[in-house]
């Protein structure tokens, strides 16, 4: 890959090769990136599985699109070079760390609890590779509240621990 590239027309590039191996049936998707893409993907905080999980749904229903997995990659990126000064956390949230899926404990809302979860590891890059921020109970939380993965995200990051903001910004509160 050229190195001369931006980082986003390099991550689409990525994400379309990828995708292809994925849909001519390869799976293994340890063995989709050279050292160097692994090295730039951890240049720009993102881990291999979780890179994969947005190929492999784009591949099996369509969505995320590498569109939408670009823009919130975008946002751990910024929030991996801002707030983490490219360090790595060393933390994880692992699946049974989530609250139950259809919990609305947290504004009368299914799933929010969870995906708040998902939303503030996803920008620590601290999520266990079995948890995928983006899943398809994502996508149905931001669709049945009309937001974007990656604008969520940044709101996640603008309230810090303040679960109520969240709440007023699902709820349109904005």
């Amino acid at each position: 890959m050229n190195s001369s590239i931006s980082w986003d027309v390099r991550f689409l590039e990525l994400f379309e090769r990828c995708l292809a191996r994925y849909q001519r049936g390869d799976g293994d998707w340890k063995q989709y990136y050279t050292a160097e893409e692994l090295g730039w993907l951890a240049s720009i905080g993102c881990r291999p599985r979780e890179f994969f999980d947005f190929v492999e749904d784009c591949g099996d229903s369509g969505e995320p699109a590498a569109s939408t997995a670009l823009l919130i990659a975008a946002v751990r990126r910024d929030y991996f070079a801002v707030k983490q000064g490219g360090k790595v956390s060393t933390a994880e949230l692992r699946p049974e760390d989530l609250a139950e899926r259809e919990d609305d404990s947290l504004g009368g809302m299914p799933w929010l609890r969870r995906i708040l979860a998902k939303a503030r590891a996803k920008l620590r890059g601290e999520l266990h590779p079995d948890v995928m921020y983006g899943c398809g109970g994502d996508r149905m939380f931001w669709e049945r509240n009309g937001c974007h993965g990656a604008d969520f995200l940044r709101a996640v990051w603008a309230a810090g621990d303040d679960d109520e903001r969240v709440v007023a910004w699902v709820k349109g509160e904005r």
